[in-house]
């Protein structure tokens, strides 16, 4: 459980890992000559074989085990695998696409459709501060749907799977790590079957290139891993509303990537659209002190 007072280390661990998945960018970006459905199957095998020690060390197999027999837990767990599997999928593709800029408006939007499913699934009720988020927000997206000629889909893709997600995990309540490896177990199989036939047809880059590329594939698996176990360290030393405001951390740095690293466009439309959609992230911040917002789910980046 989240502690009642802030803890330097907790803190620590929470930036850290907020840290990571913003400039996790330039990871994907390295092995831009790989098909981002590679780069997938790989992150989903290689998280198998670096969670499955973990597991064992930590004494986490009984309850591995204790998911798959309650058919409710697996039922769910099944459908929030496809979820993740799609996210990071989404997002891959984007950011080796060029297109860094709309994964970190999607992170930014993210919170606000958190809130908007609690509304809808759990009957939560809005504040007039969050009525009047949802309106920014709503006029952000709107902004970039009327200037550029079609809604920023990778954006709301993004969003909309990994609030879902949140839900589902929330509805769920598995511990972080033992559902990041059930899920990884469950989309295994497919990403096995997508590799075997990206070999056969001779499309499969690994053990085909350099040795760095090989070591960026095989290095998934810890990439995902590190700030999984860094955020849930840190998220039972924190308060929500630290953490509320820790989870900017990874679409901040992800936006300066991509604009002062990567040269994205970054003109006048997209400058008025984020700036309605952080002037609603600001109205749901002052909430946070008086009733946190859900943190979004740890391992979607």
């Amino acid at each position: 459980m989240p502690t009642a007072k802030d803890q330097p280390q907790g803190v620590l661990a929470a930036a850290l890992s907020y840290a990571i998945w913003g400039v996790v960018v330039v990871y994907w970006k390295l092995l831009g000559d790989v098909s981002p459905w590679e780069i997938l199957g790989h992150r989903v095998l290689w998280s198998v074989a670096v969670l499955l020690p973990v597991i064992l060390l930590l004494g986490r197999l009984g309850p591995v085990l204790a998911i798959f027999r309650n058919p409710r837990r697996t039922a769910a767990l099944f459908v929030s695998s496809a979820l993740i599997a799609g996210n990071w999928g989404i997002f891959i593709w984007a950011v080796t696409s060029g297109r860094i800029v709309e994964t970190s408006l999607g992170y930014y939007i993210n919170p606000l459709l958190a809130i908007l499913l609690g509304v809808v699934m759990l009957g939560e009720k809005l504040s007039t501060l969050r009525i009047a988020a949802f309106v920014l927000a709503g006029a952000g997206v709107a902004v970039q749907a009327v200037a550029l000629g079609g809604l920023p889909w990778v954006s709301l893709a993004l969003a909309c799977s990994f609030a879902v997600y949140g839900y589902v995990r929330k509805v769920v309540q598995v511990e972080a790590l033992d559902g990041l490896f059930v899920e990884t177990l469950i989309v295994a199989p497919v990403a096995a079957l997508g590799m075997w036939l990206l070999m056969s047809r001779g499309d499969l880059a690994f053990a085909h290139g350099s040795l760095v590329r090989d070591a960026l594939l095989v290095g998934a698996g810890a990439v995902t891993a590190l700030p999984l176990w860094l955020f849930a360290y840190g998220a039972r030393r924190v308060r929500l509303s630290t953490m509320g405001f820790l989870q900017y951390i990874a679409p901040t740095l992800s936006l300066i990537i991509a604009v002062g690293v990567y040269h994205e466009p970054f003109g006048t439309v997209r400058l008025v659209s984020f700036g309605l959609i952080w002037a609603a992230l600001a109205l749901v911040s002052a909430e946070m002190f008086r009733r946190p917002v859900p943190v979004p789910p740890e391992e979607c980046r």
